[in-house]
């Protein structure tokens, strides 16, 4: 794509300027270590990463953090929680986001169910901000990760005093909001912390049991074009993330195909954009 023309997109729309999400262990079929993963960013050059982390995948926290260091990579998330990460944080100076699932609680009421899901991230937001970073509640499906849900128990928190708490919303886990999209965005916005982006096919189309449809690069969906366009034309400047969530196929063909079809997706906005109406010549009179 023409400089030139990348340069007419938002800041948080800039290569540089994009979160890398889902990028390590069972996301790469080549099971990138640290150092490869933070090559393979620099390579394609993306300068900010999110780094997820489960029980079963071996820790690499120091690794991670000093190979981000060593190419100049923002380590800008970390999913989950571990005490050895959350001491690598403050030993090496960093404030990345924390993000933790939104549970979604068995109760009989809404406001027991805030009530619970506050309870249950309580503790987490409370360490966050211990370590001076922001807690996002992630949207994963469910109660939990409906936006007036995420909306609710963030400003629950916050009325408990901590204000570092907000919502990371992915697309792929919004495939039933996407008529509904720009109404979602308009109530979550004051609190985003960050949006993930993801091809959207229909929602009829998507099966949550075999994951058919539910992840596509960015610009092979039908829907995704119109949420950007609404993600751009509300103003949002927050970070936004490509996804590399395909756990058997190569990071760096996700990361790829999504940087190529975003790419497209903006030219094709740029190109659609109404012309700007002329200039009014009685002013110039």
């Amino acid at each position: 794509i023409a400089e030139e023309l990348r340069a007419e997109f938002p800041e948080n729309l800039q290569k540089e300027n994009l979160v890398a999400w889902c990028v390590a262990h069972n996301w790469d079929a080549k099971n990138r270590n640290s150092a490869q993963r933070a090559e393979l960013l620099s390579e394609l050059g993306l300068k900010r990463v999110a780094y997820n982390w489960r029980q079963q995948d071996d820790p690499e926290f120091e690794q991670e953090i000093l190979q981000c260091e060593k190419r100049g990579i923002e380590y800008f998330a970390f999913w989950n929680e571990h005490d050895e990460a959350f001491a690598g944080f403050q030993r090496h100076g960093l404030r990345p986001q924390i993000w933790k699932t939104m549970p979604s609680p068995q109760a009989d009421s809404q406001e027991k169910k805030v009530s619970a899901a506050a309870a249950r991230m309580l503790p987490f937001a409370k360490r966050a901000k211990e370590l001076g970073c922001s807690f996002g509640l992630y949207n994963h499906g469910g109660w939990g990760g409906e936006p007036e849900n995420l909306v609710a128990v963030c400003e629950e928190l916050r009325r408990r005093g901590f204000e570092n708490v907000g919502v990371i919303y992915n697309f792929h886990h919004a495939h039933d909001r996407i008529e509904r999209f720009a109404e979602a965005l308009d109530l979550m916005k004051p609190y985003l912390l960050c949006i993930n982006l993801n091809g959207m096919a229909a929602p009829d189309s998507v099966d949550e049991k075999t994951k058919e449809n539910k992840i596509l690069p960015v610009g092979s969906g039908v829907h995704e074009a119109a949420m950007i366009r609404a993600v751009i034309d509300s103003g949002y400047d927050g970070p936004i993330g490509i996804l590399g969530h395909l756990p058997d196929q190569d990071v760096e063909k996700s990361l790829r195909d999504n940087l190529e079809g975003l790419d497209r997706i903006l030219s094709e906005l740029a190109s659609a954009a109404p012309e700007a109406p002329p200039a009014d010549q009685s002013i110039l009179r």
